[in-house]
């Protein structure tokens, strides 16, 4: 009786500056990878405090571990702002892209069932849906989806930790310059990625992300 007293209790306390922190960074993380916000646009520790109904506490922490993943910037001034990439910049990171993801899709190889081809399969088809309804943000949101699903097999946290890092500083600027774009269909990489799989032909597959990641950087930089 005590013991669910207790609970009760633990339920009814509102949530600790910490818990509205994280939920808070993982909100607005999510939206700036994304691309949920455009390149340069500014935030404030107030305005985030009013849309999530949080103290200015939480919301500098979040902003404090976002600016530390490179997904914000910070001014001299005390601004806070996404980031805006210079061709050098973005060149870089889509660099880091290209050594990293056909590493992680060559150690997800040996664990690319039947049913994960499948499913990314479906997600391509989803990616086919956002680019039909000219959605920047839904494309991004499924590209990324079809990647970190497969990578997710490689069973190597800290590389893909690494990745995602890397997508999350390419956000903003991936949403500016996609929804530019006249796509009428998938990107034809996914479709080598997934015959590769089943193939198990891991030159293939290698190659087929290579080229993935090679393609989205000559659209960034064009």
């Amino acid at each position: 009786m005590l013991r669910a007293a207790s609970a009760a209790s633990r339920a009814a306390q509102p949530e600790s500056n910490t818990a509205l922190h994280d939920r808070l960074y993982r909100t607005l993380r999510t939206r700036i990878m994304h691309g949920a916000l455009v390149p340069g646009e500014a935030l404030t520790l107030r305005g985030l405090g009013a849309e999530f109904g949080v103290s200015m506490t939480p919301a500098r922490e979040a902003v404090r571990r976002l600016v530390a993943e490179g997904a914000l910037t910070l001014s001299p001034s005390g601004r806070v702002s996404t980031p805006e990439l210079s061709n050098e910049r973005i060149e870089e990171l889509a660099s880091i892209r290209a050594l990293l993801e056909p590493e992680l899709s060559s150690r997800a190889l040996p664990r690319a069932h039947p049913a994960l081809i499948d499913r990314l399969e479906m997600i391509n088809d989803q990616v086919a849906q956002a680019i039909a309804q000219r959605s920047a943000q839904g494309y991004i949101r499924t590209n990324l989806d079809f990647h970190r699903t497969l990578y997710l097999r490689a069973q190597a946290p800290a590389m893909l930790a690494m990745l995602e890092t890397v997508w999350l500083q390419l956000g903003p600027t991936m949403a500016k310059l996609y929804g530019r774009l006249n796509r009428t269909e998938p990107p034809r990489g996914h479709r080598l990625i997934v015959a590769a799989l089943r193939a198990g032909d891991e030159p293939g597959l290698r190659l087929a992300l290579r080229s993935d990641v090679t393609q989205g950087l000559r659209m960034l930089l064009s």
